[in-house]
């Protein structure tokens, strides 16, 4: 490492500099509510120019409490510009409650100069930044990172080799992953990197450019069912040229050579720097926040995390109260010695449901792997706890990709994320759906779930998407978590393959139903199977798919409440025969 930073006494003498901080930024401050009172007023030093790794000047403002003394410092460096809402939610609302922020634009955005390239300059980048900061008068020798998003990657950048100063990280919906990001098991996410492409090519321009570009793909994405091949119909869309997007969706293969580097989970493996991470249950990126608490705990790290009832957008509006509290108490605690505002667990988590409000509980730690039950479907649309005596079909739907079935809520980077009604859903013919019988007691479900299918297919080529509803006693399905898996098959005979359906806490209410959906896709979330062994984005010829389950399938879901029951009641829909 570098040398580390000199002390207090042997500082020069700062004078700050006069300014405010802009007007915007002071607006949107002042429309918040429930956020703790400030301390301290807040200067503004805008346009410093920091040498990036490879000389190009990184623009950087500095945001700083207007009082005498010593003020830990937070790193937040960012490809989506440095004004609203990056201004008023990291540079004031930390610098008024004691901290020095520095808000940088990443290379090759925002004014910095160098040329963007997703993911492959950030830690020299950070590192640079770092010693840029051991030169500042006011730099005291303390250090944390703070950020959503690309900008919780960038924090795990820093930490692939943290320098000594860095005491205290908080990743909020954050991404450790770029490949995991784009695809799943060979399948492109094509909404999120739709959308991840119009963020980092418009965001850093302003709030007009990026608005614009995002009305523009939303109009665009309802074109792109009939389009094929995908391949340039799909980045069409951000009408500009994005290399870096191009490449990330046609590399499916995360050992592809192409994603060397990309992914930092080795980070968490080995850090002893103590990270609070947040997220929430219908967030894009909540399984990589997953996977960071998971590898944090085995790493003897410590480790805090919440999770509440957001997307990847509304945990910085609706929740950001909760998500500023969380990361305020954190980072007080771990530069400022002073822990009175930390929770005494690791883990708080929003458990939904309960008829549509639900309620926050305290944990020790989140479970990683507890033991689960097994949900049967029945040839008569049930779900029951009884295992069938063979594997014979329970249904059977035909896919196909010229009309392919379409996503419905879950875990996404867009503002179509979360609970929806997945009633217009479950009426489709490509949608068979399997329910539990009226709850007599409220059932728990907290912790991962699965899927373990049997599933022949007619073309040997398909995708499975599964998916856990909660049926009120209205009939009304709302989904709760999910996931999607390829599948081949060779010959007229069943494949198994096991679906992760993500991790949920979810409270079934007495007299609500568990409900298992099946289908063949959800798109424009994933991108549609082509029924062939073409790849996605190439693929010119699309070839319809049926796709029979076998009795053997089971819906998993870790223990904690009632079990299912003996499928003697009604359930709303029978699943459609072959």
């Amino acid at each position: 490492m570098t040398t580390a930073p000199h002390g207090a006494g042997t500082r020069p003498a700062w004078a700050p500099p006069p300014g405010k901080p802009a007007l915007s930024a002071r607006m949107m401050r002042a429309t918040w509510r429930g956020l703790p009172a400030k301390r301290y007023d807040v200067g503004w030093e805008p346009g410093l120019v920091v040498p990036a790794a490879d000389g190009s000047g990184l623009c950087t403002d500095h945001y700083f409490p207007r009082a005498q003394g010593d003020f830990p410092t937070l790193l937040v460096r960012s490809p989506y510009g440095r004004g609203v809402p990056w201004s008023p939610m990291y540079g004031l609302l930390f610098a008024e409650q004691g901290f020095h922020v520095v808000l940088q634009s990443c290379r090759g955005t925002g004014g910095s100069g160098g040329r963007f390239d997703l993911w492959r300059n950030e830690a020299a980048d950070g590192r640079a930044t770092v010693s840029w900061l051991r030169e500042q008068p006011w730099f005291n020798g303390v250090l944390g990172t703070v950020g959503p998003s690309y900008l919780g990657y960038v924090q795990w950048a820093l930490a692939l080799d943290p320098p000594p100063e860095l005491k205290a990280m908080a990743v909020q919906v954050g991404l450790h992953d770029p490949h995991a990001m784009f695809h799943t098991d060979g399948a492109l996410r094509l909404e999120n990197a739709l959308v991840v492409g119009v963020g980092m090519t418009y965001q850093h321009r302003g709030v007009g450019p990026f608005a614009r570009a995002t009305l523009r793909l939303h109009r665009r994405m309802r074109r792109m069912s009939p389009a094929r091949p995908l391949h340039g119909k799909a980045v069409s869309g951000l009408a500009a040229e994005v290399p870096w997007l191009d490449g990330a969706m046609a590399h499916p293969d995360p050992q592809d050579p192409y994603w060397d580097g990309a992914s930092l989970a080795g980070a968490a493996e080995r850090l002893r720097v103590p990270v609070s991470l947040v997220t929430g249950w219908h967030d894009g990126l909540v399984d990589q926040t997953f996977g960071q608490y998971h590898r944090l705990r085995r790493a003897g790290c410590p480790t805090a995390l919440l999770v509440g009832p957001w997307t990847h957008t509304t945990a910085l509006q609706q929740g950001w109260p909760e998500v500023f509290g969380e990361t305020l108490a954190w980072l007080r605690a771990h530069l400022c010695d002073d822990d009175s505002g930390l929770r005494p667990t690791g883990v708080r988590v929003h458990v939904g449901g309960e008829d549509g409000g639900g309620a926050w509980r305290d944990l020790d730690h989140w479970p990683e792997a507890p033991a689960a039950t097994p949900w049967f479907p029945t040839s008569d649309g049930h779900l029951v706890g009884q295992a069938p005596t063979d594997g014979a079909p329970v249904a059977s739907f035909r896919y196909d990709p010229a009309d392919p079935t379409p996503s419905v809520g879950g875990p996404l980077l867009t503002p179509t994320a979360g609970a929806r009604d997945n009633g217009a859903l479950e009426a489709r013919e490509d949608v068979v759906t399997f329910t539990g019988p009226p709850l007599q007691a409220p059932l728990d479900v907290l912790g991962p779930v699965a899927a373990r299918l049997t599933v022949a297919t007619d073309t040997g080529h398909a995708d499975v998407f599964t998916r856990l509803c909660d049926v009120d006693p209205q009939g009304r399905s709302t989904n709760v978590c999910d996931g999607l898996a390829p599948l081949r098959t060779e010959g007229p005979g069943p494949a198994e393959v096991t679906v992760p359906m993500g991790a949920t806490a979810h409270r079934f209410a007495a007299g609500h139903r568990v409900r298992w959906q099946i289908s063949g896709g959800a798109h424009p979330r994933f991108a549609r199977h082509p029924g062939t062994g073409e790849p996605r984005l190439d693929a010119a010829r699309l070839a319809p798919v049926r796709i029979t389950l076998h009795a053997d399938s089971a819906l998993l879901l870790p223990d904690g409440g009632t079990e299912p029951g003996d499928g003697t009641h009604d359930a709303p829909k029978e699943a459609p025969k072959a």
